[in-house]
């Protein structure tokens, strides 16, 4: 029976996350089989978790599969011994992939591959996709080589979010939360286009508005440009993850045994009617001039 439009058209705004788990060939011409598919659809505006299915597959040659695992929760032979057949499983699989985008770590030249091979030996049409989108080939280009070699583990790792355990529905939820951290990463410097990772290095103190001792960036053309700015974002590096945020605030000076600041006394060194005449002359100077012009010639008013 055919499906609605207006059915159809939700299905291609759903984004089904998917990946496959399968033996790895030891020789040539042994083929790759099916042992573990899992999905999660999710809706595109919300990023929320709409379904989910995932099963074990039994292959059509059980040695394929070892007695034991080199994983912790990795796929024995005993666990798919007793497991569906992968014809069996067919029909659960085109109805959750067909007419969704599709969405998975390297997906186009694995999983893709692997699915259309799968339904073509059993005689049936594969499912086909709205779209796909594969996080691999979108994060390397977007997110560069930050985490190293962009495997899921690597970019896992990088972000804090655990061990990669190569189970399927476990490596789908991964992905998922990988593309959030790296999305919000990518936001925030498109947002604050100079704060780019050149500038995250090196170290200084500064003081949060709790006057608490973090690192801070080191002295760039950020720091002109944002100083017009009613507060600040600084970053810190931690072993490789994410800089982390911290907020600044002009209310709270450092402290002097952080960086061994001093706050200026106004008109120590001249009187009131002789820093009023200097502040009026240099506004005259500084029209049209940039900010930090203007800020570097009135610190010879308190002088």
């Amino acid at each position: 029976m055919a499906i609605p439009n207006i059915s159809s058209d939700k299905r291609s705004s759903e984004i089904v996350f998917f990946d496959l788990e399968t033996n790895v060939p030891s020789k040539p011409g042994q083929k790759f089989w099916v042992l573990e598919f899992g999905a999660m659809v999710v809706c595109s505006r919300k990023l929320v978790e709409l379904e989910s299915y995932c099963t074990l597959i039994r292959p059509g040659d059980l040695s394929v599969v070892g007695l034991k695992s080199g994983r912790i929760d990795g796929i024995t032979r005993k666990a798919v011994a007793d497991a569906p057949s992968f014809e069996q499983v067919a029909e659960n699989i085109f109805s959750i992939l067909d007419g969704r985008i599709w969405a998975g770590h390297n997906i186009q030249r694995f999983d893709c591959v692997r699915i259309k091979a799968a339904f073509t030996e059993i005689g049936r049409p594969a499912p086909v996709p709205a779209g796909i989108i594969d996080s691999l080939g979108v994060l390397s280009e977007k997110f560069g080589k930050r985490a190293g070699n962009m495997k899921m583990a690597s970019l896992a790792a990088y972000f804090g979010l655990g061990e990669q355990k190569h189970r399927s529905l476990d490596d789908v939820r991964m992905n998922l939360e990988v593309l959030k951290h790296c999305a919000t990463v990518l936001f925030l410097e498109s947002s604050l286009p100079d704060l780019s990772i050149g500038n995250w290095q090196g170290t200084s103190s500064i003081t949060t508005r709790s006057r608490s001792q973090v690192q801070s960036l080191p002295s760039s053309p950020i720091d002109n440009k944002w100083q017009n700015s009613p507060s600040s974002i600084t970053t810190r590096s931690s072993r490789g993850k994410f800089p982390c945020r911290e907020e600044t605030s002009r209310k709270s000076p450092p402290s002097a045994s952080a960086i061994g600041y001093q706050r200026a006394v106004p008109y120590a060194r001249q009187s009131l009617g002789k820093v009023t005449a200097g502040v009026r002359n240099l506004l005259c100077k500084a029209q049209n001039k940039p900010f930090n012009t203007l800020l570097k010639h009135s610190q010879t008013l308190f002088r």
